[in-house]
């Protein structure tokens, strides 16, 4: 029995890509590509099945996605019957698909309806979803997230029927054991609970990031004489973020060693996993890894305990495009997904362009140790004509209908369009053409679509404005938009602004910042909203430092040029307050030194006579002798 496709793409690295298998023979192929919407493939003939955008596609991108079991299909077929009376075929099953988004909500795709079946929302995850495992007797759904808890839902009513802490940070990746009874969590550290009371049965460690991927390798234990209590010598698989071993785990019911006993050994970091599931303890276990570096590895070994050296793969496989001329040389092309056949000696594989992928089945041979597959896919990047699925429809244009056109004052337009033009249409629609381009209608209105540049945009368009500025590099857009001086404009336009633009947006205004200390002041209230609002998608990206280097190392060097700043601003207030009172003092006018009265003593001359006269009598009472 091939185990179905399962997606493990890593939450943190955007080389992983939403995708699986369906499980029912692998007809189908689901894909959640970078712009949030899901594109359901046929296999057989790789054309495209269905095409589906959510309503939140951009701000709510899918993260991760999981088909329902083909059992828990089976068991609904009948009840569809009853209700509706309807014959129903393997086509007509509800295959149900689960969508994880990054705002913390679920959708189930029903890809018979080709609609929404219903959305998981109610007492959920408050961040990003990181991985969906359906469990596959009862019809419950499992979800891990950022916010450290996973949730039972109960997909009937929509609703939590659990949720519980699973980790103290970020739960990556569930698996749920054969049996139905037991759930492997993983984040830091991998876990084993009793789905049942919810408590932890047994502990793992190993991994140094956290753990991207989980999956059981055995259906039965390998002694078959010990009793079977549903878990105990079952083996797993594990696959973490940034890490090029792949652990293979053993669940023993007594308290043994707790690490790997054995692992495999890959080029680069896992993407996808497939692997086929053993039976019996003779049966070996085949392997397909999809690495970060776009090949795939294929392992073939028997699970039979401890193996101290990390095995190698058995065969390698590439595809590379033929190179054009003598001196070009072949070029990669990454492999999106592979899977097991159910003969178990064939492989799909999707490689190419997530937009346009390209399925393809190869058989396997056990002698090559590296197989080169060299294909051409130059025409394969553009949707072809008769498998696009679009909702737009173009106007038909035909002698009955009537223009109107704008007569209202404000508009650029003439109450009735130039003879010329209009007598060009109306040769157009006698010679029996039935459409007309946009360019002639515009030209029929004499619309003036040119804009003059002194008028200002309006505050719904700025992030509109804001987005096109960033892609085109337009220097004129943006000096409109991040002008602006109204804090409450600048928080609409990043609240509303999508998220591939936020990183342009910090470096355009890193540039800036070192730029005119007045167009800086502006930019620090356009930086201090970013960082707040959009702190939690920033915090998702592995690569923000490097990407964000200019801007960190700016920040730091006035920061370190702050205290000095500080002081010399001190110093001056000092000199400036001294300046500032001595200049007052000199400027402070003398009070005049005129007396308002003077007092005048008599003439010298008369002093002298009196005192001549006394020392006459003087002498006269003393004489000289």
């Amino acid at each position: 029995m091939a185990a179905g496709g399962r997606g493990v793409a890593d939450p943190l690295s955007p080389a992983g890509v939403p995708c699986a298998f369906s499980p029912l023979n692998q007809a189908y192929f689901a894909l959640a590509s970078a712009d949030g919407q899901l594109r359901v493939w046929e296999t057989a003939n790789n054309r495209l099945h269905q095409e589906y955008v959510p309503s939140a596609h951009l701000s709510g991108t899918c993260t991760c996605l999981a088909w329902a079991p083909a059992r828990l299909q089976a068991k609904e077929s009948p009840q569809r019957k009853k209700r509706k009376s309807e014959a129903i075929g393997p086509s007509n099953q509800i295959d149900l698909l689960a969508l994880g988004t990054a705002v913390g909500s679920i959708l189930l795709y029903s890809t018979v309806k080709g609609e929404l079946h219903s959305k998981l929302i109610s007492g959920g995850h408050d961040n990003k979803v990181n991985c969906i495992q359906w469990h596959q007797d009862n019809g419950c759904l499992y979800s891990c997230s950022d916010d450290k808890h996973i949730v039972e839902w109960n997909t009937q009513t929509c609703k939590v029927k659990c949720k519980w802490k699973g980790d103290n940070s970020s739960v990556s990746s569930l698996c749920i054991s054969p049996d139905g009874k037991m759930l492997l969590s993983a984040g830091r550290t991998i876990k084993l609970w009793v789905l049942e009371t919810k408590e932890i049965y047994r502990h793992f460690t190993g991994h140094a990031t956290p753990v991207s991927s989980l999956v059981f390798t055995t259906v039965r234990p390998p002694s078959e004489s010990q009793p079977f209590d549903g878990v105990t010598g079952l083996y797993f698989l594990s696959g973490a973020v940034h890490d090029r071993l792949l652990n293979v785990w053993q669940v023993r019911s007594e308290n043994k060693e707790k690490n790997a006993v054995m692992s495999f050994t890959v080029t680069d970091e896992p993407v996808y996993i497939d692997l086929t599931l053993s039976e019996n303890k003779e049966e070996p276990v085949k392997l397909a890894v999809v690495c970060k570096d776009g090949q795939v590895h294929l392992f073939e070994h028997i699970l039979n305990g401890y193996c101290k050296k990390p095995l190698t793969s058995n065969c390698t496989i590439q595809i590379v495009t033929p190179g054009k001329g003598k001196k070009s040389t072949p070029k990669p092309i990454p492999i999106l997904a592979a899977g097991f056949c159910s003969d178990k000696m064939s492989l799909l594989l999707v490689y190419g362009n997530w937009f346009q992928p390209t399925i393809e089945r190869v058989a396997l041979s056990s002698k090559e140790p590296h197989m080169c597959l060299v294909r051409d896919i130059s025409n394969c990047w553009a949707p072809k004509v008769e498998t696009a699925i679009t909702k737009v429809r173009t106007p038909v244009m035909n002698s009955e209908a009537k223009v109107l056109v704008p007569g209202v004052p404000g508009h650029h337009a003439a109450i009735k369009p130039p003879p010329s033009q209009t007598e060009e249409v109306e040769s157009k629609r006698k010679l029996g053409e039935n459409e007309i381009s946009i360019e002639e209608r515009l030209g029929a209105l004499d619309i003036d679509t040119k804009k003059e540049k002194d008028d200002l945009p309006q505050t719904n368009s700025f992030p509109v404005l804001l987005t096109q500025g960033l892609e085109s590099n337009d220097f004129e857009m943006l000096n409109k938009v991040l002008q602006t001086r109204n804090l409450n404009l600048i928080k609409r336009t990043v609240l509303r602004m999508p998220l591939h633009a936020v990183i342009p947006l910090l470096q355009e205004l890193t540039k800036r910042l070192q730029g005119h200390p007045n167009s800086a002041v502006l930019m620090v209230q356009w930086l201090k909203c970013v960082l707040t609002v959009h702190a939690s998608y920033l915090s998702t990206l592995p690569d923000l430092v490097p990407q964000l280097g200019t801007l960190y190392q700016l920040m730091e060097s006035r920061v370190k040029t702050f205290q000095k700043l500080s002081h010399l601003h001190g110093k001056l207030i000092l000199l400036i307050t001294q300046v500032t009172a001595s200049e007052k003092s000199k400027g402070m006018t003398c009070p005049e030194q005129k007396a308002k009265l003077v007092y005048e003593e008599e003439s010298s001359e008369e002093e002298s006579d009196d005192e001549i006269e006394k020392d006459s009598d003087v002498s006269d009472l003393f004489p000289v002798t």
